[in-house]
């Protein structure tokens, strides 16, 4: 049944103008907003954490709100542009930071780019497939095989490499030996390969994955994200790589790694948190850490 729900949405994002598409998507998104309780209160317990205990109920429900209508658009977006075009990343896209790729690069380790979810990193991986970067991608397997190829279909078109989460490691170091890019969601445990680590003030268990990476090949790690702006247009975003000296100690290095670029995405996600895309509670544990 989803199959042909996401097939549905192929077929009438494809034949509408995009305006018309974030006005149906914004108008789905509300309605789903009503029924999504669990969603809904997995979002503001993670607002809460992001915006501040002293941010009213009221506040942080109008967040909310706003995440679900960003959604909206994100997955029109991603339905839309089956092809990425370069004048469209010319007149919608403002990009930053694209020297650090060019730089590390060129010094033949590859790079991870550590990615959020946060306004429209499928979009961002685009961005990068089309200006001609060998880019590779980490993402989750969809359990319907029909809705996973559609999705491989999309990346692909592209020049989007896929690694699916779970396969053996070999591939991910075999990228950055050939000197591509490498990109892994940092923001969201999907596996249980995590570290507990401070994000916002407070004990979290997030993917280790990128740093575990980094500290066995030498690739630096480029924190990224791509948000929307207020008119549809949007700014991607490749920040300064992660700084860290090596102790030989393994565990303390790769926690300095994470907290490193955990603080860039906070950064982020404070600035636009109704662009931040995590249905399910992050923090479980009400711990401070000092």
């Amino acid at each position: 049944m989803l199959y042909f729900v996401f097939c549905t949405g192929f077929f009438l994002i494809k034949i509408f103008p995009l305006k018309v598409c974030y006005g149906v998507a914004e108008v789905v998104a509300r309605l789903y907003y009503i029924f999504a309780s669990k969603d809904k209160e997995a979002l503001r317990e993670n607002l809460r954490v992001v915006l501040g205990e002293d941010v009213s109920p009221v506040e942080i429900d109008a967040h909310v709100l706003g995440v679900f209508r960003n959604f909206g658009k994100y997955l029109a977006d991603f339905f839309k542009f089956s092809r990425l075009r370069e004048e469209y990343i010319l007149e919608h896209i403002e990009i930053k930071g694209l020297n650090y790729l060019d730089k590390y690069l060129s010094q033949g380790k590859g790079a991870i780019i550590a990615a959020v979810h946060l306004g429209n990193w499928e979009l961002g991986a685009a961005v990068v497939g089309v200006m001609g970067y060998p880019f590779n991608a980490i993402v989750l397997q969809h359990k319907d095989r029909r809705i996973n190829d559609l999705f491989v279909r999309q990346r692909c078109a592209n020049n989007i490499k896929i690694i699916h989460l779970g396969m053996q490691l070999k591939q991910c170091f075999k990228v950055l030996k050939s000197n591509e890019l490498l990109a892994v969601a940092a923001d969201k445990d999907y596996t249980g390969n995590n570290e507990c680590v401070n994000f916002f003030g407070r004990k979290a268990f997030l993917p280790k994955g990128a740093a575990v990476l980094s500290l066995r090949t030498g690739a630096p790690i480029i924190a990224c994200s791509l948000v929307r702006n207020k008119d549809n247009t949007f700014k991607m975003v490749f920040e300064e790589p992660v700084k860290h000296e090596r102790t030989g100690d393994d565990e303390k290095d790769m926690k300095a790694i994470m907290e490193g670029y955990l603080t860039v995405f906070e950064k982020h996600i404070r600035e636009y948190p109704d662009q931040w895309y995590v249905f399910e509670k992050i923090w479980e544990q009400e711990l401070i850490i000092r």
